[in-house]
């Protein structure tokens, strides 16, 4: 066998890191405001439908007061921009720190932090989730007799829970009822109460009352109000400074918060709901937040790991159950050549979509303030993947 002289060895090194400054200096990050330029305007080709529209006139369009948006790419925040208005009764405008509910978006950002206590040791995603409860429990059923009720079921949709809510939330000077509550539906509760009709795995049933029950098992364990437990195992470590579990939400973050609207574009009661569902759909935050969660999936599934999450944590939040689309709290699914994670949020008078990759370390996330703002996120996020070359192995991203 050939064995490298020191001079050879140098000389390889020397190349080596030649062509690694080649390679860097070819995927130079583009400026973005030639890509932002672009995704604001009439899109051409023209190809009928929304093409034709720039971004303002797609807000008039679809009547959305609001939108907010962080792209992603290289694991970083390559761009965040605010357009149009928090509220349209003060006219105050959106920019990059203006918090929007995340609605079902929190389900994730909730998992990551279930994983998190699994990781330590102090959860299990397999185990059942009874072992963990103090203040409710599952009953003993024909369901349950094969195989326990796990958090792994409840975070994926498929514990065999039959609710499929949907929480509608409460206006802000209504009284609010406690997780118990919530789950055996007792006044002031406005929804049903949980029960579970069907074998863990045996089928997906989205069920925002099998997250709360998982929020209560984790709030059994760490013996925490959980918006502040969220803000030291998560929140804070990630640097999601504008984020919060709280409800009702506190000054600082309601001084520059979205109001909800209708999807009409107008205001209707109170500024927003107020969500005692927390991990189900109480997060406040912004899409910059949203993007540092998802760069810390990204960047634990690419090793040795993230902030927060190892690496085979982060593969237990993107590998299904094997029923239905869902992993661990977040839903992936193949879009064209690629494999990405995402979870959307629909709240009273807010609308918003996570979308990333698993490996290439690019995404958006997009956040409204209005019930309709579904179709503008979509056509959004069309043009990003577009101006990008998302998924592309030919195509030069622009520069």
């Amino acid at each position: 066998m050939r064995t490298l002289s020191f001079g050879m060895w140098v000389g390889t090194c020397v190349i080596s890191t030649v062509a690694s400054s080649m390679l860097q200096a070819q995927r130079q990050i583009p400026d973005p405001a030639s890509l932002i330029s672009r995704i604001e305007a009439a899109q051409s080709p023209n190809r009928q439908g929304y093409d034709g529209l720039t971004l303002p006139e797609l807000l008039k369009r679809f009547r959305v007061p609001g939108v907010s948006v962080a792209v992603i790419m290289d694991y970083r925040i390559h761009w965040a921009k605010g357009y149009g208005v928090a509220d349209v009764e003060s006219g105050q405008p959106v920019d990059t720190g203006t918090a929007f509910q995340a609605a079902s978006i929190s389900k994730p950002v909730f998992a990551m932090m279930a994983v998190r206590l699994v990781q330590d040791g102090r959860l299990s995603l397999d185990s059942d989730v009874n072992l963990f409860l103090k203040s409710w429990r599952i009953p003993d059923s024909e369901h349950t007799r094969l195989q326990p009720v796990s958090l792994r079921s409840l975070l994926s949709h498929t514990s065999g829970a039959d609710d499929g809510f949907g929480f509608p939330g409460y206006d802000p000077a209504e009284p609010r009822p406690t997780l118990v509550q919530i789950l055996n539906g007792e006044k002031p509760s406005n929804v049903g109460a949980v029960r579970f009709a069907r074998p863990p795995f045996a089928g997906i049933k989205y069920s925002g009352g099998g997250v709360t029950l998982a929020q209560l098992a984790v709030t059994d364990v760490v013996r925490r109000p959980f918006a502040e437990f969220a803000q030291s195992i998560l929140l804070g470590p990630l640097g999601m400074s504008r984020s919060s579990f709280e409800q009702p939400i506190s000054s600082v973050i309601a001084s520059n918060a979205a109001r909800a609207h209708s999807g009409a574009g107008v205001r209707v009661g109170a500024p927003w709901h107020v969500y005692a569902e927390q991990a189900a759909a109480g997060l406040w935050t912004t899409p910059s937040d949203l993007a540092r969660f998802a760069i810390e999936v990204q960047r634990a599934i690419r090793g040795p790991r993230g902030v927060v999450l190892t690496q085979a944590s982060a593969r237990e939040m993107l590998s299904p159950v094997g029923t239905g689309a869902y992993a661990v709290g977040l839903s992936v699914a193949q879009r064209g050549e690629g494999w990405y994670f995402m979870h959307g949020g629909a709240n009273w008078g807010f609308r918003c979509n996570l979308l990333a990759h698993f490996r290439k370390g690019y995404g958006v996330v997009i956040m409204t303030n209005s019930d309709s703002g579904g179709a503008l996120i979509a056509e959004l996020e069309s043009r990003i993947a577009a101006a990008y070359g998302w998924d592309s192995l030919d195509k030069p991203i622009p520069r």
